[in-house]
């Protein structure tokens, strides 16, 4: 796992499938997502790194239900930490029921195969309480004077959310947007409504964002809101 920072707050922990970031403020840190099961060692290296302690999270961040994203929630929620994710997720995060699959257009069965093959000995993830249910345009205190704008993403999965912060220009939208092999924005794969993802691709685009922090994919670091309108527009 490589740890990069972005901004002087905001760090990107890039594992070998998937993404999670981690805000940082003077009274704790927030969470964006955990990756695959078993990445909780990972996690707590990197937060020892940047010359914080593990003991310092405060809450978790989950922007959908998939394994990549809430694989090593359960194992990083300790005592004090909130786990926010969107209602309609949640479900599914707290293993209530399993959550719907892709509809997979003919392109994406090749990724979908490559993709399956390198996590197939991963185990499930664990099921975590969502202790925080967000909706649309809910706020969330970061500490430090930041707050965050819950984002209502539909179309990945029922209930992604994304995560705005306005003030900072910072954007963290899931696997709503993702970065192609090819370097380009685009549209994120193995949504389970291709049509409502890409209508929330468009809303996205329309934030104010000089930062967006994507599920796969390298970020976009520099006026990111120009570089998601043009893919949305191109989508």
């Amino acid at each position: 796992m490589d740890v990069i920072t972005l901004a002087p707050r905001l760090h990107h922990l890039r594992f070998p499938v998937g993404h999670a970031y981690l805000w940082e403020s003077p009274d704790g840190l927030t969470l964006v997502d955990t990756g695959l099961p078993g990445s909780a060692p990972l996690v707590g290296d990197a937060i020892r790194a940047l010359g914080r302690d593990p003991s310092e999270l405060r809450r978790i961040v989950l922007t959908h239900f998939h394994e990549d994203h809430v694989g090593s929630a359960a194992a990083l929620a300790g005592p004090g930490v909130e786990v926010l994710a969107h209602r309609a997720d949640a479900p599914f995060i707290q293993g209530e029921r399993p959550g719907p699959p892709p509809v997979l257009a003919d392109w994406e069965r090749s990724i979908w195969d490559d993709v399956h093959a390198q996590i197939k000995d991963v185990p499930r993830p664990d099921p975590v309480r969502v202790t925080r249910l967000l909706d649309d345009g809910d706020e969330i205190d970061l500490g430090g004077g930041t707050t965050a704008v819950a984002v209502a993403a539909p179309g990945h999965t029922p209930g992604s959310v994304a995560l705005h912060l306005p003030d900072e220009r910072v954007l963290f939208t899931g696997d709503t947007v993702a970065r192609g092999p090819d370097g380009r924005v685009i549209l994120g794969v193995f949504n389970c409504d291709p049509g409502q993802a890409a209508a929330t691709f468009r809303r996205l685009a329309a934030l104010d964002a000089e930062i967006a922090c994507f599920g796969h994919g390298d970020p976009a670091r520099e006026n990111a809101a120009a570089e998601l309108r043009a893919a949305a527009l191109a989508s």
